[in-house]
């Protein structure tokens, strides 16, 4: 029998962070506070673009989306972390397994064509503010945030299918706290190699494409604030790009640092950190980094407050 016909494997163990039981309680109470502040920050600013119309601009209207995919993202992976460090351990079936897989990957990948769509966005609010509202009407704004997420979920398709076709006939332990490409591509007993250039070549062109426009649209918009006589003119305009730019860095350097580790030989345990620093920090932050910088932003936030002030004042009278 050959080993392409040993498909045996109906679960997986999840090994989560074993090798490190005393640090378990205090990882959980983190990860928890994280998890928490992660769905406040982003469905929290979802809320707020919705009810201030002061931020019903396509600007806001990415930003509401990417925060949805931070909101979604966090919440496939660290409700898993948390099992796994309460349990030590936990099974999951095989379908289990994919399906977190695929949701995982659609939330990474649309992340990756959304970040590159509100670059296009900062260009054309900059290069010609006048026309900035009709050039980037709203369906215009649609197609470009429905494109984002058709490619994502095409892109989670391939992924997962081919990590899927794999056998997986002998080990059943992962040594990991979900269900990841690395450790998954460790366990196949298969040949991974067509599957693993599939992959390669895909993720390389999501990120090298949507990495040349992102490149593109700033050195355009770099190119039109030299254009500008007005020094503080100049800063305000690239003081409306900092917010993205900070997020573009994190994703794009995470990213950029696991595709550079992944042909040194990287250990499972190195993937486990910077896979909690892109699954768990990165969509804790984003919400941090949109609302700190911005004024728009901070100023809905203090007349909703006011608002729920005012009605809970009325209400106890």
């Amino acid at each position: 029998m050959t080993k392409n016909n040993l498909t045996t494997v109906t679960e997986f163990i999840l090994m989560g962070f074993t090798g490190q039981p005393k640090w378990e309680m205090l990882l959980f109470m983190v990860f928890l506070s994280f998890y928490f502040i992660t769905l406040m920050g982003n469905l929290g600013m979802i809320f707020l673009i919705q009810v201030d119309v002061q931020l019903h601009t396509p600007m806001y209207f990415f930003l509401s989306h990417l925060s949805l995919l931070d909101a979604c993202y966090s919440s496939v992976i660290t409700p898993q972390i948390l099992v796994t460090l309460v349990s030590s351990k936990i099974v999951i079936s095989y379908g289990q397994c994919a399906a977190q897989f695929f949701f995982f990957t659609i939330c990474a990948a649309t992340e990756c064509f959304l970040l590159a769509v509100m670059a296009y966005d900062r260009y054309v609010a900059i290069s010609d503010p006048l026309l900035y509202t009709v050039a980037m009407n709203p369906k215009l704004c649609w197609n470009l945030v429905v494109g984002a997420y058709v490619f994502g979920v095409s892109g989670a398709i391939l992924r997962t299918t081919c990590t899927f076709s794999l056998s997986f006939c002998e080990g059943n332990e992962i040594n990991f706290f979900f269900c990841d490409l690395p450790p998954l591509l460790k366990l196949a007993c298969s040949d991974t190699t067509n599957a693993e250039i599939i992959i390669v070549f895909f993720s390389n062109f999501v990120i090298l494409a949507n990495a040349l426009v992102i490149l593109t649209s700033y050195l355009l918009i770099i190119m039109t604030i030299l254009r500008m006589k007005s020094s503080s003119g100049r800063s305000k305009t690239f003081s409306t790009c900092i917010s993205h730019l900070t997020a573009v860095g994190l994703f794009y350097g995470t990213l950029t640092f696991m595709y550079i580790r992944s042909s040194s030989g990287n250990s499972l345990e190195e993937d486990k950190v910077v896979s909690v620093f892109y699954t768990v920090v990165i969509p804790l932050l984003n919400p941090l980094i949109y609302s700190l910088r911005n004024k728009d932003v901070k100023a809905a936030f203090r007349k909703v407050t006011g608002r729920i002030q005012v009605s809970l004042s009325v209400y106890t009278k």
